[in-house]
């Protein structure tokens, strides 16, 4: 489980009289700097699975869980005072069924708010947003750039712009499908993938809580979070990270059979569209030979997340 560390400031002042008085209104958050939970997938030069996918022939890193709410809340505060690339989208707010962050101000001071819990899985973000994300773990955080560093943006957010790849020394990036293939299904101990991303080749079941091999997806029809097939407009259909705590991958990660499809970044692919894997929460059950390949990096709707990888040894 994952806490923001958060500091406080207390300004005190000495008054004529001698006393300490202590103002509330100066009484506000420090900026913390986020650390992403991160597992190792190792056994590199593993085969591919029957579509030829999953193959890694290097060790690396990836996002135990979904970039949440509370993360993506600490990035738009960092650089998204004006926000000129979009990185923030209304229905973060307005949306009920994922509702997380509120944006407050005018452009140019611009604030943001986490509605609810911090702890789900972020939505509405685009392809250029996770790699604008990236980029900014990549730069340390603080200095706030989003234009380089693992990903040479330098301003590009053209739905027909064809998405770059990231540089061989990159420190955080969208995982490629493989690497999000490999981390979700692969079975260290046969060489073999499972079928879902629960260690298991049955179909894992949507309850919340300890039972195994569990995920937040539509179950014959029903829904995760409230047990029914019927949509309520003002039900939160998203789960906590580390909601399901008997139902990680092998190397595990866990909600990738889950909770919000992740964005994945497809090698060589020379026209924009980029790759979604996974299930989500308004989706059936997804398994290992379902592909995505065709979305827009534009696209963004409730249902769409992503994590990130460190893949270091990636050449």
């Amino acid at each position: 489980m994952r806490e923001l560390a958060m500091d406080w400031r207390t300004v005190q002042c000495r008054c004529a009289l001698g006393c300490f008085l202590f103002w509330s209104c100066c009484c506000l958050p420090a900026r913390s700097e986020i650390a992403i939970e991160m597992v190792t997938v190792g056994d590199s030069g593993n085969a591919a699975n029957a579509e030829g996918i999953g193959a890694v022939p290097y060790d690396y890193q990836i996002g135990m869980y979904e970039v949440t709410i509370g993360e993506y809340a600490e990035f738009l505060n960092a650089v998204a005072a004006h926000d000129p690339y979009g990185l923030y989208n209304e229905r973060m707010a307005t949306a009920t069924i994922v509702a997380g962050i509120a944006r407050s101000g005018e452009p140019g001071s611009f604030r943001y708010q986490v509605i609810g819990s911090a702890r789900r899985p972020i939505t509405y973000v685009s392809w250029w947003d996770a790699a604008r994300f990236c980029n900014w773990l990549h730069n340390g955080q603080a200095n706030g750039s989003t234009e380089d560093g693992s990903y040479p943006l330098n301003g590009v957010v053209d739905i027909d712009a064809i998405p770059p790849q990231a540089h061989k020394e990159a420190r955080f990036t969208i995982p490629t499908e493989s690497e999000w293939v490999k981390a979700a299904f692969y079975n260290a101990s046969s060489g073999d993938y499972w079928q879902y991303a629960t260690q298991s080749n049955a179909e894992p079941g949507n309850q919340i809580g300890t039972p195994p091999r569990q995920a937040n997806y539509r179950a014959a029809g029903v829904f995760s979070v409230t047990q029914s097939a019927e949509f309520e407009a003002n039900a939160g259909y998203l789960t906590e990270v580390g909601a399901f705590p008997g139902s990680s991958s092998g190397y595990g990660t866990f909600d990738q059979q889950g909770n919000v499809q992740e964005w994945n970044d497809l090698t060589g692919i020379a026209h924009p569209a980029r790759g979604l894997r996974g299930g989500s929460w308004y989706q059936s059950l997804f398994f290992l030979t379902y592909r995505n390949v065709s979305s827009s990096p534009t696209y963004e709707n409730s249902s769409t997340g992503f994590r990130v990888a460190s893949p270091a040894a990636r050449k």
